[in-house]
């Protein structure tokens, strides 16, 4: 039985027990974080999004670290241009403690939906009208922006008109006069 789980935009394999780095997280150490699923296999996968509401991966933080430095050195012949820069990664250290298939809905997900029903149709109407009321002053704030745009734009034009002044032909050397004037 394994995981699939996606943190800071990549994806890693896991399993119960196993240690893994991933891009810094703003948990402390010893905390336990749920990390989000993409897909998971037991005797069967499931990878759609219904599907995976009901897989649970938990994982502990063991300690934050730095990963190696990684040296940028850019350059081109002949042209003395050079440049140097580092990037060392933050990163978080995660041990997996569970992976499992829970075998009904989440309760997070249970709740949230009869608070949703319990309210009244009549308390929804003032809310819609508060969002639309204040969607009304951003509309006028773009707007108000729109012209400043149109200026920018007007300016670009007349800075490609300008053309770069023409090179100069270098002068070249004055002939030597010959000693032959005829005398």
């Amino acid at each position: 039985m394994y995981a699939v789980i996606e943190s800071g935009g990549k994806q890693y394999k896991v399993e119960k027990g196993t240690s893994l780095l991933v891009d810094r997280l703003a948990a402390k150490e010893g905390d336990k974080v749920s990390l989000r699923p993409v897909m998971f296999r037991d005797q069967e996968v499931l990878a759609g999004a219904k599907a995976l509401e009901k897989v649970k991966v938990e994982a502990t933080v063991t300690e934050h670290l730095r990963g190696e430095k990684i040296k940028v050195f850019k350059y081109k012949p002949k042209k003395g241009y050079r440049r140097r820069a580092g990037h060392r990664s933050e990163l978080t250290k995660l041990e997996v403690t569970e992976v499992k298939l829970l075998s009904g809905k989440p309760a997070a997900a249970k709740e949230e939906k009869p608070a949703a029903a319990k309210k009244p149709a009549a308390a929804k109407e003032p809310a819609a009208k508060k969002e639309a009321a204040a969607k009304k002053p951003a509309a006028k704030k773009a707007a108000a922006k729109k012209p400043a745009a149109k200026k920018a734009a007007a300016k670009k034009p007349a800075a490609k008109a300008k053309k770069p002044a023409a090179k100069k032909p270098a002068k070249k050397p004055a002939a030597k006069k010959d000693s032959d004037d005829g005398s």
